[in-house]
């Protein structure tokens, strides 16, 4: 008895703190605005503590099954818990997610006008981290973003060759494989592809096509370049606990 009275208590403990850490008025409002009826009042997307949605002007696309919670902005899936209260939102792109996505606490998200930003199924970006997406940007199937990093498919400025007077391309899309890691701190630049199954080491630099590299590498260094070969990180053995506790609702 005294065991099921401690159970009782600690479900519902967990319940509350989740019914406490949604900001419900958000997500009534995103969803009811961005999706039809049908989809919106399942609610498949959360937001989690104080965000700015400073603009809506886009779409989003769910190429998924639809399920409460599957897309989560401002979860408090880290050690860090704590937030700055910054979360940003700017839509005015197109943003599609491919099954269960997860945004740490503190995310600045920017999807230009014809912009297209994708996200794979068991993607990630952790706390402060920055997508700016001007042109294109393709998360693939767990590619799973760390703390503090960053992608920006974009310069911002017009740059040229003060010889010749050449323009050089101010946007080009970034893409990462599957089963991808980025640690914290690292900044994926314009024109980046990464291969399947490859790991980012910390403060690290990104800015060309790295999939001559082969599979199962580990990049690192300003800018990047081979580490090591023949190294992946454990994602058959953590894939399960991703489904079980990153997932709130299946």
């Amino acid at each position: 008895m005294i065991q099921f009275l401690k159970n009782s208590y600690r479900y519902f403990k967990k319940k509350n703190n989740f019914f406490w850490s949604v900001n419900w008025l958000k997500t009534y409002y995103f969803n009811f605005k961005m999706f039809p009826y049908a989809i919106a009042r399942k609610l498949p997307v959360y937001f989690y503590g104080k965000v700015k949605l400073s603009s809506l002007k886009g779409t989003i696309t769910i190429e998924a099954p639809i399920k409460k919670a599957m897309i989560g902005f401002g979860q408090r899936y880290e050690l860090v818990s704590q937030s700055k209260k910054t979360a940003q939102l700017v839509l005015d792109g197109t943003l599609i997610f491919k099954g269960h996505v997860q945004f740490g606490i503190d995310y600045f998200v920017y999807v230009a006008s014809d912009a297209i930003c994708e996200f794979g199924h068991l993607s990630s970006m952790a706390s402060n981290g920055k997508i700016i997406c001007k042109e294109k940007i393709i998360l693939e199937e767990c590619a799973r973003i760390g703390s503090e990093a960053q992608l920006i498919d974009t310069n911002f400025h017009t740059m040229f060759n003060t010889e010749t007077g050449e323009r050089f391309p101010m946007n080009a899309p970034i893409k990462l494989g599957k089963y991808n890691f980025v640690s914290n701190r690292v900044t994926i630049m314009q024109g980046t592809i990464t291969p399947n199954n490859c790991t980012i080491a910390s403060n690290t630099l990104c800015n060309k096509d790295y999939t001559t590299l082969g599979e199962n590498i580990l990049i690192g260094g300003i800018p990047a370049k081979l580490l090591k070969e023949n190294v992946s990180r454990d994602w058959e053995g953590e894939k399960e606990r991703l489904e079980k506790n990153l997932i709130l609702f299946k």
